[in-house]
């Protein structure tokens, strides 16, 4: 009972928050996403490059969230933003690049051979086939990375409230450090129901960008 009270007293806020959260992780996973496409697709050309941008990402993904989002504080201060929305930004895009260039370079990558070489059969040039054939055929697997990055950055983002960045982590500091239960727990359940409601929003236009004969 105290919790639905609290949520009926403080809706405005949750939404504003909620309107902050969306807007870090869709900034940071939209960004990771124009970088960590084209990387995948390039690093195709190339095994050892892969092996070495893939190790990489690997790497920054096992960092502790909230050691990375520390490790942005020395980084950045030197230009004066060494907290708030800048280096949140910045730690969520580096968590987004493993499941997005893994699943475009794989996607790419198991492309049937026989439709690249009837491409080429028909006079399209790499860069065509990459547009109309490749593509295409790769983005059910593409947009299951990005949904994976979206997912998992809602609650990685959750953290970026103790370096002063907002979203839904504020009610989750605020109550761990005011022994409020009532605002930890709405914290979690906002950020739970936005990573469900992203994933679904996500898999709509998964299904829309898919064309329709590779989904059939």
């Amino acid at each position: 009972m105290e919790l639905l009270d609290f949520l009926n007293d403080n809706l405005d806020l949750i939404l504003q928050l909620t309107a902050e959260h969306i807007s870090l992780v869709a900034v940071a996973v939209g960004l990771a996403t124009v970088t960590g496409v084209p990387i995948g697709i390039a690093i195709t050309q190339n095994e050892r490059a892969a092996r070495i941008v893939l190790y990489v990402a690997s790497i920054i993904i096992t960092i502790p969230s909230i050691a990375l989002f520390g490790l942005m504080i020395p980084l950045l201060s030197t230009i004066g933003q060494g907290i708030g929305y800048l280096p949140a930004v910045i730690a969520v895009l580096l968590y987004s690049q493993l499941p997005i260039i893994r699943n475009t370079y794989t996607a790419i990558n198991n492309v049937n051979p026989a439709l690249r070489e009837a491409a080429r059969g028909v006079g399209m040039s790499p860069l065509q086939r990459l547009r109309m054939v490749e593509v295409p055929l790769a983005i059910p697997v593409i947009m299951a990375g990005v949904r994976t990055a979206v997912v998992m950055n809602i609650g990685v983002m959750a953290i970026a409230a103790y370096i002063g960045a907002g979203g839904l982590g504020v009610l989750i500091s605020r109550g761990i450090s005011q022994s409020d239960p009532r605002q930890l727990i709405a914290g979690a359940i906002a950020v739970s129901i936005l990573a469900v409601i992203a994933d679904y929003a996500l898999l709509w236009l998964q299904r829309r960008l898919t064309p329709k004969g590779v989904s059939a």
